[in-house]
């Protein structure tokens, strides 16, 4: 079992560290030097400030004992014998700053404080033991770790004469006692931890410092060690199962957002706890840095040994806590309503942190969802009067930063969520269906693709002007007329003016015959639907505005209504459906269909365009006013109850 502790820099006094083969020498570079100096100095200057925690630095235990009699007989004084005596580390990650700190401390005239020794280049140990002799500028040309050691050596020494002997000797002692490694001793091979730590650039994240913390053998005080190995697989069986389940991304996007990645995805229950101090350690200072989490655990440990209270019933009052978070977003992601509600929220922007909380205050789920995610919903919903919403509506809060026409998103994802959410209530009314999930809105796709607020009925006028767009129209009415006069009139059209020769002549009383005759037949088919069209202010009307994928709403621009409509349902088909077209002669040929990406389409998205809010609606080639109508009602019926 591997163990892990925290270090001072003071601890590893007289210690001796091996830098293996497979490592490569000391490169950092004169600007990362200064960094490392300009955060401890930083830290030194703040009053009660805890502690300053590098890196892990990773090693394990070398020397045979014949190795170790060997060295001792060897070595050249009684000093060295010491720390022959103390052991020595292979360093398997950490050595450039464990490097970084010894040249330190030799500005700061602390002279070998700790050995360092390289399998690689056995001189590098002397020139980094004479390094500030006069000599060492000289040596410092013949090799490159040499050059690299020489310089971050010059830069300390250059930055230590910038400040004054009250801040110098403030920061040794600081240096010395409040600056930490997380000292970390493994068991495993040496060589394939330096490979996923460095090759694979994979570091060593809060979660396994906390595993490794929380698993150690001497925290369960027990000579049994077949107790200690169960109580040991239990955390460990359980802690496999809350990681495999938040690395499926549609739990791990149901609560971040995308781009909050990383490689053990438990340390954001370990962070959450942390953030909240739910522990209640608040004694432990600045925890900023990335090993914040990890230090928190570690103090909370230290302050119940301190207290006499077993480090046994400690872990477990960890795990406990763990445990329950888990099971608390475990129950979020798999009920029906809390699933949509809480999601919603945090699409909004509200944290997890704060959920959790109110969840715990609530008395039970019924009023968790009353008393506080309908309350906290209502908020997010700027306007309430739906019948005249309009995208140029002052904005309200910081979720709506953009665009204006996204201050629609709100009520449009909610719109979706809440029609989820009632389809689920109605199936589960059935005694046939009852107590099933039947479909979730995908937060994790809503994240992924960059959904776009877009017009149903295009926005921008589209003036029919050219026989391409003529065409696509015509066609579009063709399919969906069932008067055969009509349907007669615009195959004499395409006949007349949809010919190549016709279609490509400049001759500008053509083209303008054309417009008449087109603009003419346009009248007499949205004649016979009776439609009622938008006014062009009226299309900035929430009851114009619909979810959609960027990559969709990008793939038709700004096509008409029925094209926009063919897209979206070849889109939620798999399938691509190739426009109808017109041959040389005027007659009208069938579009056919070819399999194609399929992509989501937000439930009420899919129903605008199948005209599902309009029963009475029989012209698929017109939003109509009586259909913008019927799905705006939609909407306020769907939610009334946050539209108080």
């Amino acid at each position: 079992m591997n163990t892990l502790e925290l270090k001072s820099v003071a601890e590893l006094q007289n210690l001796a560290f091996y830098i293996p083969d497979y490592q490569r020498g000391y490169r950092w570079t004169r600007r990362q030097v200064e960094d490392l100096l300009n955060d401890i100095f930083e830290f030194s200057q703040k009053e009660n400030a805890g502690i300053y925690c590098l890196q892990p630095l990773v090693v394990i235990k070398r020397s045979s004992e014949e190795q170790l009699l060997g060295r001792v007989h060897a070595a050249k004084d009684l000093d060295e014998v010491k720390r022959i005596l103390n052991g020595q580390w292979e360093v398997v990650d950490g050595q450039q700053r464990l490097t970084t700190i010894r040249l330190i401390l030799e500005v700061l005239g602390q002279s070998r404080f700790y050995d360092i020794t390289y399998q690689t280049r056995r001189d590098s140990a002397e020139f980094l033991n004479g390094i500030t002799t006069t000599e060492a500028e000289k040596e410092a040309e013949k090799n490159i770790d040499f050059y690299h050691i020489y310089e971050a050596y010059k830069k300390i020494d250059e930055w230590l004469k910038e400040i004054d002997g009250k801040q110098k000797e403030r920061f040794q002692n600081v240096l010395l006692h409040r600056v930490k490694f997380i000292w970390y001793e493994t068991k495993e091979d040496p060589k394939e931890v330096f490979t996923r730590l460095n090759i694979g650039k994979i570091s060593l994240t809060n979660a396994e410092l906390i595993k490794a913390l929380l698993l150690n053998k001497s925290n369960f005080g027990s000579s049994d060690d077949d107790k200690i190995r169960l109580w040991q697989q239990e955390i460990a069986m359980e802690w496999d199962v809350i990681e495999y389940a938040l690395q499926s991304n549609e739990f791990w996007l149901f609560l971040n957002a995308p781009g909050d990645e990383r490689p053990t995805r438990i340390d954001y229950v370990f962070d959450m706890i942390c953030r909240c101090d739910m522990l209640g350690c608040k004694d432990e200072k600045d925890t900023s840095d990335e090993f914040r989490t990890f230090r928190y655990f570690y103090h909370y440990l230290a302050v119940q040994k301190q207290k006499e209270i077993s480090l046994a019933q400690a872990v477990r009052t960890i795990w406990e806590k763990v445990r329950e978070i888990f099971q608390t977003l475990q129950e979020w992601f798999d009920d029906m309503e809390l699933y949509h509600y809480v999601g919603y929220l945090i699409c909004m922007g509200r944290r997890v942190d704060e959920i959790y909380k109110q969840w715990n205050d609530s008395d039970n789920k019924s009023g968790f969802i009353e008393k506080y995610l309908t309350e906290e919903i209502k908020k997010t919903i700027p306007y309430k009067d739906i019948e005249n919403t309009v995208y140029e509506v002052k904005q309200e809060g910081s979720q709506f930063k953009g665009g204006s026409k996204t201050n629609c998103r709100p009520i449009l994802l909610l719109h979706n969520l809440q029609t989820v959410i009632n389809q689920n209530r109605i199936l589960s009314a059935n005694a046939k269906y009852k107590n099933g999930v039947f479909y979730k809105f995908p937060f994790h796709l809503y994240k992924l693709e960059g959904w776009d607020v877009e017009h149903i009925d295009s926005n921008t006028e589209n003036g029919l002007d050219n026989i391409k767009s003529q065409r696509e129209w015509l066609l579009n009415a063709y399919f969906g007329l069932q008067d055969k006069t009509l349907r007669d009139q615009i195959q004499k059209f395409f006949k007349q003016y949809a010919g190549k020769a016709y279609e490509q002549s400049e001759d500008s009383a053509k083209q303008t015959a054309r417009d008449e005759a087109f603009t003419e037949l346009k009248h007499q088919i949205e004649d016979v639907g009776g439609n009622d069209r938008l006014s062009q202010n009226e299309k900035n009307k929430i009851w114009n505005f619909t979810l959609l994928d960027s990559s969709t709403n990008r793939s038709y621009g700004n096509a008409i209504f029925p094209a926009k409509r063919r897209i979206i349902i070849g889109k939620d088909q798999g399938k691509k459906f190739n426009s109808s077209t017109i041959d040389e002669n005027g007659q009208i040929v069938l579009g056919s269909a070819e399999n194609s990406p399929s992509a989501f389409i937000p439930p009420c998205t899919r129903y605008v365009f199948l005209k599902y809010y309009n029963t009475a609606s029989f012209d698929p080639n017109v939003w109509a006013r009586n259909d913008a109508e019927a799905y705006k009602d939609n909407i306020i019926e769907v939610l009334k109850n946050f539209l108080s």
